[in-house]
């Protein structure tokens, strides 16, 4: 009886020990599934700004992970608005200049140029003059200047007597004098660089 009841118990807890291999097993291979997901959903946010973003979020915290597409946001607002700015100004090219102008319809002056593009690009009303553009907004240099900043000059003696605005690549876009039209110039022609008065950043686009 005794060699029985030992056999079969035996034989029970051989059985207990398979079936409880037989339920790991699935189971260390859904962990070992597990392992070989792909990361999680930082790097579908950041791969439309490249592998240099992804690999910055992947290496963050959390945290961070929420806060980058809203700095992306933020950032290209700005771009876009100077890109606005200038794809504005650019239609108006030809337009002709006319003394104290403030509409393609009758022609611009330079302030009034400048103002109508702000105006109707960004929503941003400028002062009428430039010299009084000149006292608004935020001093650059040269070296900070970007598209939709202002670049004055003084053409007649020392009071700052015209503006336009800046493109790109030392280029600006502005309605010059009596007789000729909206135009592109550049800061280093021999008239213009004897001319230039500095730069303002406008306080919708700082």
């Amino acid at each position: 009886m005794r060699s029985k009841r030992t056999r079969g118990v035996f034989v029970l807890v051989l059985a207990l020990s398979c079936s409880s291999l037989a339920v790991a097993a699935p189971r260390g291979d859904a962990l070992q599934e597990l392992r070989t997901l792909p990361p999680p959903i930082d790097i579908a946010l950041a791969s439309h700004r490249g592998p240099a973003a992804a690999t910055t979020l992947t290496q963050a915290p959390a945290v961070a992970v929420s806060q980058a597409p809203v700095v992306a946001a933020s950032a290209g607002t700005g771009t876009n608005m100077r890109r606005l700015l200038a794809d504005f100004a650019l239609d108006l090219l030809d337009i002709r200049y006319r003394r104290g102008g403030r509409s393609p319809a009758t022609g611009f002056d330079c302030s009034g140029f400048v103002h109508y593009v702000f105006r109707h690009s960004v929503g941003e009303e400028l002062a009428a003059s430039s010299a009084a553009q000149f006292r608004n907004g935020s001093s650059i240099s040269r070296s900070e200047m970007k598209t939709g900043d202002l670049v004055f000059f003084r053409t007649h003696g020392k009071r700052i007597s015209h503006v336009g605005i800046y493109l790109d690549h030392g280029r600006f876009i502005h309605s010059p004098s009596s007789g000729k039209r909206i135009s592109i110039s550049r800061l280093d022609e021999a008239y213009w660089a004897k001319r230039f008065a500095g730069a303002r950043r406008p306080d919708v686009l700082s």
